[in-house]
């Protein structure tokens, strides 16, 4: 057995950024992911004005609930659809007049669902290129709230930058979901809000979010889940064990369910509360068919393993797969391709057939589950190689050398 320590959740410190700036006092986030999408959040928050001190292990933000501390200011939001999506939300509480804009990858990811909500609700936003993207300005003057219908089937994200919202209205929020994609993530929302003093109410598809101001905590961050995907794949393609500290049967992230497809596959599986281990097996993966709409941050994961299942492996249901860094859809499968894998692929749909990847160039389209995800196809593949290795750094710096690492403690 071979322990894995796994950086911070990028879901949940990104959540607990939001949640600290917004609240009543001093809140501490302990153990948060230090990447490229955490550290542009919280220096986006710096530029709105809020106090933010990283420290190695601990980060400390000085709560503003009535906004940014800032007339103006110009937010860059790099690759980050959580910054990106979350910071002109939480702008819009304040007053003043705030620009946010991001990289050419993240400008063209769509913001209208939520864009289109908070003008709704009477925020003044202006687009300085394509409508429902960056770059957009904010000229906040508070939000009043009230009842609005939201379509959140592209991201959750959109849905949960407005529960965020809700507590800082004058008058609450009540939101009506019509299509919801990525549910844990919205479950990650509500329990974090809870632990900051508020709780939301459900009335079948519609969430009704309090006028109640947030309350500082101390917030440990757990392992993030998606991140641990790529070493239980690893265990289990390579009839290796892993075991991750820290993330078990407790998880608020829903990730933690893409153990339950490399069971149905084959391997065997411990989830106890506090950590989850995978022993490959020793006759191999198995073909499986599974809907991945909840979990869809792991499909690159399993379609870089999938062709050494014994059958083919469809993973359905993952449209909004299409809308991610790149198209993963897509880029699973060119690069599978690439290795000599025969693949098809639908509107929200891939299937894989069972074959022996031969040495490629992946293309990684600087999306980091890409590159993370085929460099497990390369623990049993040589002379794979990434065309761009250092887009990791957006959710996991040390991806690479962890890795290694793993390879020389299994002799691989």
């Amino acid at each position: 057995m071979t322990l894995v320590e796994i950086p911070g959740s990028k879901s949940v410190t990104a959540r607990g950024l939001f949640l600290a700036a917004a609240a009543h006092g001093t809140t501490t986030l302990g153990r948060p992911l230090h990447s490229d999408d955490t550290e542009g959040f919280a220096e986006g928050l710096a530029k709105l004005g809020y106090r933010v001190d990283r420290q190695p292990g601990a980060w400390t933000i000085e709560g503003r609930p009535s906004g940014p501390g800032v007339a103006e200011a110009d937010v860059f939001c790099r690759d980050g659809a959580t910054t990106a999506r979350f910071l002109p939300a939480l702008a819009a509480a304040g007053t003043g007049t705030f620009h946010f804009d991001a990289s050419d990858q993240m400008r063209r990811r769509p913001l209208g669902p939520l864009t289109d909500a908070l003008r709704e609700l009477g925020v003044d936003l202006t687009f300085h290129g394509e409508p429902g993207h960056h770059p957009v300005t904010v000229r906040a003057n508070g939000v009043k709230g009230g009842s609005l219908t939201l379509d959140a089937g592209l991201s959750s994200q959109f849905l949960t930058a407005l529960l965020l919202l809700g507590p800082l209205t004058a008058e609450g929020l009540r939101i009506t979901v019509t299509d919801l994609v990525s549910v844990p993530y919205v479950e990650i929302t509500l329990e974090m809000m809870r632990r900051f003093g508020v709780d939301v109410r459900r009335e079948g598809k519609t969430f009704v979010v309090p006028p109640q101001p947030y309350q500082a905590c101390e917030y440990p961050v757990e392992p993030d889940a998606s991140t641990a995907s790529y070493f239980l794949a690893a265990a289990a393609v390579t009839g290796r064990t892993v075991t991750i500290p820290g993330l078990g049967s407790k998880a608020l992230q829903g990730d933690v369910k893409f153990v339950d497809v490399l069971r149905e596959m084959g391997a065997h599986v411990e989830l106890a509360e506090d950590s989850v281990t995978v022993a490959g097996p020793s006759d191999g993966l198995r073909g499986v068919t599974v809907n991945m709409r909840d979990i869809s941050d792991t499909v690159p994961t399993l379609a870089a393993i999938a062709p050494f299942a014994s059958g083919p492996v469809r993973i359905e249901d993952v449209y909004n797969t299409r809308i991610k860094e790149c198209d993963r859809l897509d880029a699973c499968e060119e690069n599978l391709r690439a290795l000599g894998i025969e693949v098809e692929t639908g509107r929200d749909w891939i299937e894989i057939q069972p074959g022996t990847p031969t040495g490629a160039l992946v293309k990684c389209r600087r999306d980091h589950r890409i590159a993370m995800a085929f460099s497990i196809t390369g623990l049993r593949t040589p002379g794979i190689t990434l065309d761009d290795p250092d887009c990791v750094k957006k959710t996991f710096p040390g991806f690479h050398q962890a890795l290694a690492a793993l390879r020389e403690s299994w002799g691989i």
